[in-house]
C-alpha cells in the first residue's frame, strides 16, 4: 500500500474559531490489476476551509489522466473511494497525485503505482474428489442449437487422478443472439477396470456442469431501419411496412433520454467523439431542471456520464489550454471552442475545475487574427460546410456563438471586432450553413435587425414538403447530417430571442422534420448533428411544456392491435411493444390532448452495398506456414472518388471471420491512420481523411481460435464518420470455405 501524506503549517481560519494544523492522508494499492475497480482511502484533518482535493492518475510519458475530484468544506472528513485503473497492455507505471488545494494554501504530493494486466483464468471449483475413475461427458439438449457428436469421438473414458480428455461436438446453432450451451461431466458405475483400479463412483461430486455462452451473428450488416412522427390528436394515417417494434414516449427527448450513453452507434475513439457523449447530457438536463421534470434518479445517471466524460476529455488536452482529436498534435481550434463550452454549461451540474475553462479562453483568445476572425488550427470538422464563405467567417462564427452562449464576451477585449467582422459576411449568403450559424450568432448578440435580415433569406431557400420544414446545403446536396445541423441552427435562432406564437408554429414545422430524422437510439446521423439537434429540441420542449394533457396511441392492424396511454404521470417513460413477422396495412391513430412522439422500427441484414464515392476491396492469402490453425493474410485497399479534394475523417470497420482473431498488423504506423482499436470481432481504424483517386492498402493477419466448420463471409465497411451514408462495404472468407477461390 502507498500512502501519499501532508502537513501544512497551524494557521487561524475565519471557520475555525481556533488554530488548526491541516493535514491529509490517501492510501492505494501499489499495484492495481488494469482495468479493475480499486478502493483508495481520503482523509483530511480540520482544513478549515472549503477546499478540493484533486487525485490524478497520469500515465508516465503520455497525455492520459485520469482524475478524482472531492470538494469539501470546513469539517474533516475520511471517505473510501472506488478508482477504476485504465486499461494497459502488460504493465505501465502511473503517477499518482494528490493536489490540496484552498484559498490560503496549496499542497502537492506525488507517487509512482503500478497498473498491471492479468491474464484471464477460468477456475471452477466443485466438490468432487481429484480421482474419478470413471467418467461420461455429455451435452444438454436444447431448441437454441443442435449439437452432433463427432465420427469416432468417445464420450465415455476411464480417467484417472491427474488425467484429462477433450472431447468435442459439431454446434449448430438455430437461434441470434447470446446462446448458453451447457455440458456436464458424470462419474458412473462401470464394471470393466480402470488402469487396474476398481471403478467406484463417489457419494459426493458425481457429476459436474459447465456453461459457455456463444454469440451468434447473422451473416452481413445490421441495419434499423426507423420512421419517426410527432403526432398531435388531429386524426390518424396509415403505414404500410414490416415492422419490429413500435415505440411510444409523450416527450420528444424522451428517446434520448432514455439512452444517454448510446445516441450513436458508432466508434468514440477520439476527442469529439467524447463531446458527443458528454454534451447532450447537458441539454437534457437543462431542459429537465427548467420544466422541474429532474427526478434523483436521472440526475445520478446523467451526472456520472458527465463525470466520466469531463474526465476522458482531459486525455484530449494540451498544456497550453487547447484540445487534439487524438491527445497529440497541434490544437483544434473549434474542438477547443466545443469542449469550452461545454465545460462551461456542465458547471451548473457537475465539478469542472475553473482553470481548466481559462486556459481554452486564453489559447482561443491568442487565435484571434487582427481582422477579428480566429486562426483556423486543425482540420474543419466536416468539408461539406465549405460554400460561398471561407471557412474562417464559418469558424469564427462558431467560435464566437460559443463565446456569447457563456455570457463572457466583455471579457475577452477582441470579441468585439467580431461582430464587425462577422457582419461583413453578410453580403455573400450563399452558404446556408453559415447563414443559419450567423442568425444564431447575431441572435445571440442581440443584433435583432441583422437577425431579422438572415432569417428572411433563410425563409426564402426553406424547403417546404407539407406539413415539413428544413434546409439543405445547396439544392444538389442533399446530406442529411448536415440538413439536420443547418436546421437546428435556423431553429436555435428563431426561438432564443422570441417566443411569440408566430415564431412557435413556425418552429414546430422545423420541429417535426427533425424528429423525423433521429434515429433508433434517439440520435442522429453522426456527431455533431446530434449534438447541436439536441440543444435545439430541449430548447423547444422548455418553451412549449405543459404538464397537463394525455393521449392514447392505437395501433392496429387486421388482425392485431397494440396500445399506448401517456399521461402526466409518465411523460418520460420510454415505452415499446414488439410484433415478429407482421406486414400489412396499419393504422397509427392519436386520441386525446398530448401530442406524442412514435417511432416505428426493423431490423434487417444486408449484404454489400453499391459503391458510392468511397470504395473497399481486399485480396486475402492462405499463409501456408500455419499448420494447426488457420491463418489468413488480408491486404485491403481503401479508395475515394468523390468532388471534394479530401474525404472528412475515414473509419474502417473490419469485421473478423468467426473463431479468428488478429494476430498481427502494420495498422498502426500506417500511412493516415491516427488510431486503432479492437472491440469484440470488429477491428476499427480511424483515417485522417482520403485524398481523391489515391487509393490507400492497409494489411493484417487474422488467426484461426476456435474451429467454425461452413464459415460464413466478413464484411469489410468504410464509412465517412460525418456522412455515414457515404460507405461502402466489400465481403472476405477463408479461400478453402469458398472453394478454394481466392477472394
Amino acid at each position: 500500500c502507498i500512502l501519499v501524506c501532508g502537513f501544512l503549517l497551524c494557521q487561524c481560519f475565519m471557520c475555525s474559531s481556533v488554530c488548526v494544523c491541516r493535514q491529509y492522508l490517501v492510501a492505494i494499492p501499489a499495484v492495481i490489476e488494469a482495468g479493475a475497480e480499486t478502493k483508495f482511502c481520503a482523509s483530511l484533518l480540520q482544513p478549515g476551509e472549503t477546499v478540493v482535493m484533486t487525485v490524478t492518475l497520469i500515465i508516465l510519458n503520455t497525455a492520459h489522466t485520469y482524475l478524482f475530484i472531492l470538494i469539501y468544506q470546513c469539517a474533516s472528513f475520511s471517505k473510501t473511494l472506488l478508482l477504476k485503473a485504465p486499461l494497459v497492455k502488460g504493465e505501465k507505471i502511473l503517477n499518482f497525485e494528490v493536489d490540496v488545494r484552498g484559498d490560503t494554501f496549496h499542497s502537492k504530493e506525488v507517487r509512482k503505482v503500478m497498473i498491471k494486466a492479468y491474464k484471464a483464468r477460468t477456475f471452477i471449483q466443485t466438490d468432487k474428489p481429484i480421482y474419478l475413475p470413471g467418467q461420461t461427458v455429455f451435452s444438454t439438449p436444447s431448441s437454441d442449437y443442435t449439437l452432433t457428436p463427432l465420427s469416432g469421438e468417445q464420450y465415455t473414458s476411464c480417467l484417472c487422478a491427474k488425467e484429462r480428455k477433450t472431447v468435442s461436438w459439431t454446434m449448430i446453432p438455430t437461434v441470434l443472439g447470446a446462446v448458453n450451451v451447457t455440458v456436464s461431466a458424470e462419474a458412473v458405475p462401470s464394471h470393466v477396470s480402470c488402469d487396474n483400479e476398481v471403478v467406484r463412483v463417489p457419494e459426493r461430486g458425481r457429476i459436474d456442469v459447465v456453461t459457455k455462452s456463444f454469440i451468434v451473428k447473422a451473416e452481413g450488416t445490421e441495419i434499423a431501419k426507423t420512421s419517426n412522427w410527432l403526432l398531435c390528436p388531429k386524426g390518424w394515417f396509415l403505414i404500410y411496412l414490416q415492422f419490429k417494434c413500435a415505440k411510444v414516449v409523450c416527450d420528444i427527448l424522451g428517446r434520448a433520454l432514455k439512452n444517454l450513453d448510446g445516441l450513436l452507434r458508432m466508434p468514440f475513439g477520439c476527442g469529439e467523439q467524447n463531446m458527443a457523449l458528454l454534451a447532450p447530457n447537458i441539454y437534457i438536463l437543462q431542459y429537465l431542471k427548467g420544466t422541474q421534470q429532474l427526478t434523483p434518479a436521472i440526475m445520478e445517471k446523467a451526472t456520472n456520464f458527465l463525470t466520466s466524460g469531463y474526465q476522458r476529455q482531459l486525455n484530449y488536452k494540451s498544456n497550453e489550454g487547447a484540445y487534439t482529436t487524438f491527445g497529440r498534435g497541434p490544437g483544434n481550434t473549434w474542438l477547443t471552442a466545443f469542449v469550452m463550452r461545454s465545460f462551461s454549461k456542465a458547471q451548473s451540474f457537475v465539478y469542472i475545475d475553473p482553470r481548466i475553462i481559462e486556459e481554452s479562453k486564453t489559447w482561443l483568445g491568442n487565435k484571434q487574427q487582427a481582422n477579428g476572425c480566429f486562426e483556423k488550427s486543425g482540420k474543419l470538422f466536416n468539408n461539406r460546410m465549405k460554400g460561398g464563405v471561407s471557412d474562417e467567417v464559418t469558424l469564427s462564427a462558431y467560435i464566437t456563438a460559443a463565446f456569447l452562449e457563456m455570457n463572457i464576451s466583455q471579457h475577452v477585449s477582441k470579441l468585439d471586432v467580431i461582430p464587425f467582422v462577422l457582419r461583413i459576411s453578410i453580403n455573400d449568403l450563399s452558404n446556408t450553413y453559415t447563414t443559419a450559424l450567423l442568425a444564431y450568432v447575431f441572435t445571440l448578440a442581440g443584433d435583432t435587425e441583422t437577425r431579422a435580415h438572415l432569417l428572411q433569406h433563410l425563409d426564402t431557400v426553406a424547403v417546404r414538403e407539407g406539413d415539413f420544414l428544413y434546409w439543405s446545403q445547396t439544392a444538389a446536396e442533399t446530406s442529411a447530417s448536415l440538413s439536420v445541423e443547418i436546421s437546428s441552427y435556423v431553429l436555435l435562432a428563431k426561438l432564443s430571442a422570441s417566443t411569440a406564437a408566430d415564431d412557435l408554429g413556425y418552429a414546430s414545422g422545423i420541429i417535426r422534420w427533425l424528429t423525423g430524422q433521429q434515429n433508433y437510439y434517439g440520435g442522429f446521423s453522426s456527431t455533431q448533428d446530434t449534438v447541436v439537434a439536441l440543444q435545439a429540441l430541449a430548447l423547444y420542449s422548455t418553451l412549449v411544456f405543459s404538464p397537463e394533457g394525455s393521449s392514447t396511441v392505437t395501433v392496429q392492424s387486421d388482425s392485431s392491435q397494440l396500445t399506448f396511454d401517456v399521461n402526466p404521470g409518465n411523460k418520460l417513460l420510454y415505452q415499446e411493444e414488439t410484433m415478429e413477422g407482421v406486414s400489412g396495412k396499419y393504422s397509427l391513430e392519436v386520441k386525446g390532448t398530448a401530442c406524442a412522439s412514435v417511432q416505428v422500427s426493423y431490423s434487417i441484414v444486408t449484404t454489400p452495398t453499391d459503391v458510392t464515392t468511397l470504395s473497399v476491396e481486399v485480396k486475402s492469402e492462405v499463409d501456408a506456414t500455419s499448420k494447426s490453425r488457420r491463418k489468413l493474410a488480408l491486404t485491403i485497399k481503401s479508395q475515394y472518388s468523390g468532388k471534394e479534394n479530401t474525404t472528412n475523417m475515414v473509419i474502417l470497420d473490419i469485421k473478423m471471420l468467426s473463431g479468428f482473431t488478429v494476430v498481427s498488423s502494420q495498422l498502426k504506423v500506417a500511412p493516415l491512420v491516427d488510431r486503432v482499436e479492437q472491440t469484440e470481432d470488429h477491428v476499427l481504424v480511424y483515417l485522417q481523411e482520403l485524398p481523391k483517386d489515391m487509393p490507400k492498402n492497409y494489411s493484417l493477419t487474422i488467426i484461426e481460435e476456435l474451429r467454425v466448420e461452413n464459415l460464413k463471409p466478413a464484411v469489410i465497411k468504410i464509412y465517412d464518420y460525418y456522412q455515414p451514408s457515404d460507405q461502402a462495404e466489400t465481403e472476405y472468407i477463408y479461400p478453402s470455405a469458398a472453394g478454394n477461390k481466392l477472394l
